[in-house]
């Protein structure tokens, strides 16, 4: 299946775990790719594995709290593809600390990527996509990563909660202007539950802390319990949502939130 032929997509945070398979799985359906993160050898690594599969993919450097690394990972995708068609602001960091214990330099990284980042990618991407979607039946595309955490509070991780709560709100509120202005861009966010990433590790280890223990292991068997469908999502799980919210095949969402947790909002 090829439904995202022909289509330039720009993936930020996607070295790696959510970014990384939703990056791989887009080149499989068409696309082509800008790998965009921090890590720059497991994003150049990324990007090989994209072509030896036969895919089109480059990669840029992009801290996505940087205005200026923004601007060149967007003309990375004009200037070598052509056009901007989709992009996903994949990148996140976890803190997993209680309201009295982070700090605040600590609070102001995760909401200058968490929150900056989305924000500077949606504000400067928007003239490509829109430009982009002048010759698109159905138009451009973002795709936010949110997460169940942004749609029903967290006892553990309220100021993760905190931010992914912005993600999901801006991400109607950008629709809402988008679409007032006539801009043809689709923006909907999608919210994964616990999946099984450095990530996914990193809120393991943090609650596992919390109980006095330096190990994950019962704290992963205990939320996987927890998921009605039995297990904990992997990568591959986000990707193919995000694959879809990109494609034509979403093209009357718009402002939506899609769910991606194995039922665990649910109850």
């Amino acid at each position: 299946m090829n439904r995202l032929e022909g289509k330039v997509a720009l993936i930020s945070g996607a070295a790696r775990g959510i970014g990384g398979e939703s990056a791989k799985l887009m080149a499989r359906e068409g696309a082509w790719l800008v790998v965009a993160d921090v890590l720059d050898e497991a994003g150049r690594q990324t990007v090989e594995e994209i072509r030896a599969a036969g895919g089109q993919a480059d990669y840029v450097h992009l801290d996505v709290t940087r205005e200026e690394d923004w601007t060149t990972a967007i003309e990375v995708a004009t200037g070598r593809f052509g056009k901007l068609d989709v992009l996903v602001n994949n990148a996140g960091v976890f803190i997993g600390k209680p309201i009295e214990e982070i700090s605040l330099e600590e609070w102001n990284k995760l909401v200058a990527v968490n929150m900056t980042g989305v924000f500077l990618g949606t504000k400067l991407a928007a003239p490509a996509l829109r430009e982009a979607a002048k010759s698109s039946e159905h138009g451009s595309a973002i795709v936010n990563l949110a997460s169940i955490a942004g749609l029903v509070g967290s006892q553990l991780d309220p100021l993760y909660s905190m931010t992914k709560g912005g993600v999901t709100l801006f991400t109607k509120s950008s629709a809402l202007e988008f679409g007032r202005k006539g801009y043809r861009i689709r923006v909907n966010s999608i919210h994964p539950g616990v999946i099984q990433t450095e990530m996914g590790e990193q809120t393991f280890m943090a609650r596992a802390r919390r109980t006095g223990s330096n190990d994950p292991a019962p704290v992963r068997q205990q939320v996987s319990d927890t998921i009605p469908w039995g297990r904990l999502g992997v990568p591959l799980d986000i990707a193919k949502g995000v694959a879809f919210l990109a494609s034509d095949d979403a093209a009357y969402m718009n402002g939506a939130g899609l769910v991606v947790d194995g039922g665990f909002t649910a109850a």
